[in-house]
């Protein structure tokens, strides 16, 4: 492999000092511009690669943000992916990104990954099962910033961005109570994860509210995997429950599950009605279309990544603000009006 082109080569072969070349390279205002350019061209001639890692390392900074997802196959990842991106390109930072594929082991490699790659700051998604705040504790020892955003930890100092999942939970149940519904599964996810005890939580609350008893054989905590949602709906034709609601918090688990209960014969949602929860694209193609709860996940990713920007350029303390909730929307569509009178909200 061929040795790399150092700025010293470039000054021997014009005959002029490196630090001369180095301050041309760096549009320094004290090189004039004929001297800039015959050092550029020269440059480019020799094949020299500028190396801004090294650079930045001896600033302390390499302008580069870490990001750990879930997963990056997921229509709501890829919306917060977008909307740091954005922020991070405008603001001349890049995004170092990883995802720990809903493994608690997996995340902590991840992490150990990014602590060696030196990131100025850390924004994260916990997996599915990850357990405790320990390998998170090196960035905090180093003064790293840390933020948190849609799955966070409730005791965590760090910096958390979230929406209201109670209040999402909430409304998609009182929906399909208002709808008549008098018997409303719920699938969910790990209740350990703060969106999905959440989620719950706005359930209880509608039921109660409307004078339901809360049934705990009514809560199916899964994967949300399309596989769980099918299950699922084998396990009400089979048990011959009276179910004619169903919340889920998952758009995938949701469409799979309407899909097999049509394949067994009920009709949505006249039979049972259904309301999901992330507004993916494919809520509005499956049929009936699927009413679902819409989740901001561009303007998630393009908060968390301005918070972290704006926290290394000094201009606002992190430590100061631990909680910021995005609002959220029901959006309902065909899978759960029962009623002719409800009309469509997007």
């Amino acid at each position: 492999m061929s040795r790399e082109i150092t700025i010293y080569d470039i000054a021997a072969s014009l005959k002029i000092s490196p630090a001369t070349v180095s301050r041309a390279l760096n549009n320094h205002d004290a090189i004039n511009n004929n001297t800039k350019a015959l050092i550029h061209a020269k440059a480019e001639e020799m094949g020299y690669r500028s190396n801004k890692f090294a650079s930045n390392l001896r600033r302390q900074k390499t302008n580069t943000i870490g990001v750990i997802v879930p997963r990056l196959n997921s229509t709501l990842m890829s919306a917060v992916l977008a909307g740091m991106e954005k922020v991070a390109n405008e603001s001349g930072y890049n995004l170092l990104i990883s995802q720990s594929l809903e493994s608690f082991k997996k995340e902590i490699s991840n992490v150990k990954t990014m602590f060696n790659s030196r990131v100025d700051g850390l924004l994260v998604s916990v997996s599915y099962d990850t357990e405790g705040f320990e390998h998170f504790k090196p960035f905090i020892k180093k003064n790293i910033p840390l933020i948190f955003f849609d799955r966070t930890f409730d005791d965590s100092d760090c910096m958390s961005i979230v929406i209201d999942n109670v209040k999402g939970g909430y409304d998609a149940t009182k929906h399909l109570l208002e709808q008549g519904c008098k018997n409303i599964l719920h699938i969910t996810g790990n209740l350990k994860r703060n969106v999905y005890a959440g989620r719950l939580k706005g359930y209880m609350q509608a039921l109660e509210e409307n004078g339901k008893k809360f049934h705990g054989e009514n809560v199916f905590v899964t994967d949300l995997s399309p596989e769980a949602g099918r299950t699922i709906a084998h396990q009400i034709k089979t048990t011959n429950a009276n179910v004619d609601g169903i919340f889920v918090s998952n758009d995938f688990c949701a469409v799979a599950c309407m899909s097999e209960l049509k394949k067994l014969g009920y009709s949505i949602p006249s039979d049972i009605a259904i309301v999901g929860f992330n507004n993916d694209p494919l809520t509005e193609v499956v049929e009936p279309s699927l009413s679902t709860i819409h989740y901001p996940g561009k303007e998630m990713g393009e908060v968390a990544a301005k918070s972290m920007i704006n926290h290394l350029n000094g201009l606002m303390n992190i430590g100061h603000t631990n909680y910021i909730v995005l609002e959220s929307e029901l959006i309902i569509r065909n899978s759960s009006t029962k009623q002719t009178s409800s009309t469509s909200k997007t």
